[in-house]
C-alpha cells in the first residue's frame, strides 16, 4: 500500500520518509522506536531539586524568544503549575513561540529550581492528559516525533503487513499475529507490552535472516562444481618450494581447501584469520591446484596497493611452478592493459591479480576455475557475483583478516564453510602495545628517535585529513608540522591520505617501501595489506575515535619481522577500553572485547552493508534468540516445510542478492 493513502501524509512527508528508507506502509509499521519516554506527571509540591521530571501546567505569560549569538537562543515564559508561578526557560527552541499563548495547557520536561521558582527545560510537549509511554523514533530535519506518532496510529488501522513466522512457531512461542505485535511496539501500554513485542519481532526478523543462510548452504552443499583430479602430494610439491614453514593453522586450510577443489561440489569457503596469520600463502596453494588442473584462476584486492603487495609476494613463488601470473590495475596504461586482456582471453595468464578493474566488461577468462576475493567485505555482493560469473561455476574462496568470535562467525558465516587461522607464523614477536596520554607525548617520540636511529620506520596514523572545529582532532597535516618541529626537520616525512590519486598514492608507499620515506603519516587508509617489515613503530592519535577491531588491523602494520615492535595508542579519552589492547595481541580475542562493548555496530561491518542492518534485533544482546531462529529456520528447510509457504516461496526468489 502506497504512503500517500495514508492520512497525514503529503508530499513533503512522503518525501521525509523516503529519507528514512521508508517507501510504503509496510515499510512504515516496520520503522520501529529506538527508545521510549515513560511519561510520569508529578505534583510540583513533590519534587526534588535538579531532578528530571514532568509536570503539567499553563501559559500564564507570552513567551519571548532572546537572541544570544547566531545560531543559539532562549525562549522564556511564565507558567502556572497548580499554585505555583514558574519562570521557565527552554534553549533552540523558538519555533515553539506561537505555540505557547496565554492560557495554553502545556507538560514541561526538565529541571525545577525550587528556590528561585525557575524551570529549565529541555522539551516541551502539548495535548497530554495522563501518565502513557510514548514512541521515540528515528528522525530527519521536517519530520517530528508527533507526526510519526499520528501517521503510525493511522497506519496501524490497515492490514498490510507480512507475518512471515511460521504457524508452527507462532504456536510453539506463543506469539500473537503480526498486526498486534505492532500495535503493541508502537503504541505499547505497558512496559510487558514492549517486551511481549519486542520478542515476536525480534525472532520473526533473526528467522528470516537465518532462513537466507541456511537455504544458502544447502544449495552451496549441492552445487556442482569442477572436480579436479590432482594427487595429494601436490602439497608437499608445494611446501617444499616455500622458504619458510607453515602453522599447523595453514596446513588444516590447506587441507580444507585441498578436499574441496577435489570433489564435484563447488568450493565456496572462508578464511578467517588475524592480521598477520598467513592466509595469503594458503590461497597461493589454491590457486597452485587450480593451475594443475589446467585453469584460471582470479584474485580480487580493495585497494592498487594491496594487489600490487599480492603480485609481488605471489609471482615469484608460483613462477617456480611455471604459472604466468599478471597484474590488472584500473591505473594502467591502455596499451598494457590491452596485452594482459588479450593473453587473458587467449588462455597464457594461468593467475591474474587486480583491483574492481577485474570486474570490467573487457576482462575475459578462457576458462576461468577460481576466484579469490581479499578482504572480502569490502567488495558489495553484486561485485564479488560479477567477477564469479566470468566462469563456468568457478570455485570461490573468501580471505578476511577482520576476526570475529568464533560462535558469531559460524552464525553469521553460515552459508560458508569456514577455515580459521589463528597460529601466527614462527619467529615473530608480540608487539609492545601502550596507552599514553597527549601530555606524555615526550616519552612517544624519544622512542621513535631511537627507532629512527637505528634505521628502521615509522607509522602515524591521524582519523582526520584536515583540521575542524574540534581542536582536540589531528590531523595529517599538523601531525606532519608537529614531527618536522620534533625531529628538527631532519627525518622525512610522507602523507598519505584517501584524497590523493592513485598514481600520488603509490608513489608514496614505493618510497616509504624503499625506506626514501622515514614516518609515513597516514589515514585508515593503512588498515589493510600494506606490508613495510622495516616499520616498528605504530603511532595513532585520538585512538578513542576507532574500535577496538580496527586498532589491531592498524597496529598489525607492524611485527611483520623478528624485530622488537611498538604500538602507542594516544588518547585521553576511553583508556580503559582500549587497555585490551595493551592486554593482548589475539584479534579473536580483541573482537570479542569489541563486541561486548561497543555491539554488533562495528564488528560486523565484515559484512557488507545491509545484510546485518536489523531494524530491531542485535546480535550481541539478542544471540539466545539468533541461535532458536537458526534451529527452527535449519529444521524449517530440512523438513520441506517451506515449500508450501508462499512467504518463503518468495523470499527464496529474492535470495541471490546475498549469495
Amino acid at each position: 500500500m502506497e504512503l500517500k493513502n495514508i492520512k497525514g501524509i503529503g508530499i513533503q512527508i512522503e518525501h521525509k520518509l523516503n529519507s528514512l528508507n521508508i517507501y510504503n506502509v509496510e515499510d512504515l509499521l516496520n520503522f520501529y522506536p529506538y527508545k521510549y519516554n515513560f511519561i510520569n506527571l508529578q505534583n510540583i509540591e513533590n519534587v526534588e531539586d535538579d531532578s528530571n521530571v514532568m509536570i503539567k501546567a499553563i501559559v500564564v505569560e507570552s513567551a519571548k524568544v532572546q537572541y544570544i549569538k547566531r545560531n543559539f537562543n532562549r525562549l522564556v515564559f511564565k507558567a502556572l503549575a497548580n499554585e505555583t508561578l514558574l519562570s521557565v526557560t527552554i534553549f533552540n527552541r523558538a519555533f515553539l513561540k506561537a505555540n505557547l499563548t496565554i492560557g495554553k495547557p502545556v507538560v514541561l520536561v526538565g529541571k525545577y529550581h525550587s528556590l528561585k521558582k525557575q524551570f529549565v527545560a529541555s522539551d516541551i510537549k502539548f495535548n497530554i492528559d495522563n501518565n502513557r509511554i510514548e514512541p521515540v523514533y528515528h528522525l530527519v530535519e521536517g519530520l517530528t516525533n508527533n507526526n510519526l506518532i499520528k501517521i503510525m496510529a493511522e497506519a496501524l488501522t490497515y492490514d498490510c503487513v507480512r507475518d512471515t513466522i511460521p504457524q508452527i512457531y507462532k504456536e510453539k512461542y506463543h506469539f500473537d499475529d503480526k498486526k498486534m505485535a505492532l500495535k503493541l511496539i508502537h503504541q505499547p501500554q505497558s512496559e510487558a507490552d514492549i517486551r511481549k513485542a519486542s520478542a515476536q519481532l525480534k525472532y520473526e526478523e533473526l528467522f528470516v535472516f537465518m532462513f537466507k543462510i541456511n537455504y544458502l548452504r544447502k544449495i552451496n552443499n549441492k552445487a556442482l562444481g569442477i572436480m579436479r583430479k590432482v594427487k595429494p602430494k601436490c602439497k608437499n610439491d608445494f611446501l617444499t618450494k616455500l622458504p619458510f614453514c607453515l602453522t599447523s593453522d595453514q596446513l588444516t586450510a590447506m587441507d580444507n581447501i585441498y578436499e574441496d577443489l577435489t570433489k564435484e561440489n563447488r568450493m565456496n569457503r572462508l578464511i578467517l584469520g588475524d592480521v598477520g596469520s598467513g592466509k595469503t600463502i594458503v590461497s597461493t596453494f589454491a590457486m597452485y591446484i587450480n593451475f594443475l588442473s589446467g585453469y584460471q584462476s582470479a584474485l580480487m584486492a580493495p585497494t592498487e596497493i594491496l594487489a600490487e603487495q599480492h603480485y609481488k609476494s605471489i609471482k615469484p613463488l608460483l613462477e617456480k611452478f611455471e604459472m604466468n601470473v599478471s597484474l590488472l590495475t584500473g591505473s594502467m596504461k591502455k596499451r598494457e592493459k590491452k596485452l594482459i586482456l588479450d593473453s587473458l582471453k587467449s588462455g597464457k595468464i594461468d593467475l591474474i591479480i587486480g583491483t574492481h578493474a577485474l570486474l570490467s566488461e573487457g576482462v575475459e577468462f578462457k576458462n576461468l576455475g577460481l576466484v579469490v576475493t581479499d578482504e572480502q567485505h569490502r567488495f558489495g555482493v553484486d561485485q564479488r557475483n560479477k567477477l564469479r560469473d566470468k566462469g563456468n561455476v568457478p570455485d570461490v574462496l573468501y580471505l578476511s583478516a577482520t576476526p570475529i568470535p568464533r560462535t558469531y562467525a559460524l552464525t553469521i558465516y553460515g552459508d560458508l564453510d569456514l577455515s580459521i587461522i589463528k597460529t601466527k607464523p614462527k619467529g615473530r614477536r608480540e608487539i609492545i602495545t601502550e596507552v599514553k596520554k597527549e601530555t606524555e607525548i615526550k616519552d612517544v617520540l624519544y622512542k621513535m628517535l631511537e627507532e629512527l636511529k637505528l634505521g628502521h620506520q615509522i607509522y602515524v596514523v591521524s582519523p582526520l585529513i584536515e583540521n575542524n572545529e574540534e581542536g582536540d582532532l589531528k590531523s595529517v597535516v599538523a601531525l606532519q608540522e608537529k614531527l618536522n618541529l620534533a625531529f628538527n626537520n631532519k627525518v622525512t616525512i610522507g602523507l598519505l591520505h584517501g584524497k590523493l590519486k592513485a598514481n600520488e598514492k603509490e608513489q608514496i608507499m614505493q618510497d616509504f617501501k624503499n625506506n626514501k620515506i622515514k614516518i609515513l603519516i597516514s589515514t585508515t587508509v593503512i588498515e589493510v595489506g600494506i606490508d613495510v617489515p622495516n616499520s616498528t613503530i605504530i603511532v595513532i592519535y585520538n585512538a578513542e575515535r576507532f574500535g577496538l577491531a580496527t586498532l589491531h588491523q592498524l597496529r598489525g602494520r607492524v611485527g611483520r619481522n623478528d624485530l622488537q615492535s611498538y604500538c602507542y595508542l594516544i588518547s585521553n579519552k576511553d583508556v580503559k577500553r582500549l587497555k585490551v589492547l595493551e592486554e593482548s595481541n589475539d584479534g579473536f580475542y580483541i573482537s570479542e572485547k569489541d563486541f561486548e562493548m561497543r555491539g554488533q555496530g562495528d564488528l560486523f561491518g565484515v559484512r557488507q552493508s545491509g545484510e546485518l542492518n536489523f531494524k530491531i534485533a542485535n546480535l550481541k544482546d539478542d544471540y539466545d534468540i539468533l541461535l532458536k531462529a537458526k534451529d527452527d529456520s535449519k529444521e524449517y528447510i530440512d523438513e520441506n516445510k517451506y515449500l508450501e509457504d508462499k512467504n518463503y516461496q518468495e523470499i527464496v526468489s529474492s535470495i541471490t542478492f546475498i549469495n
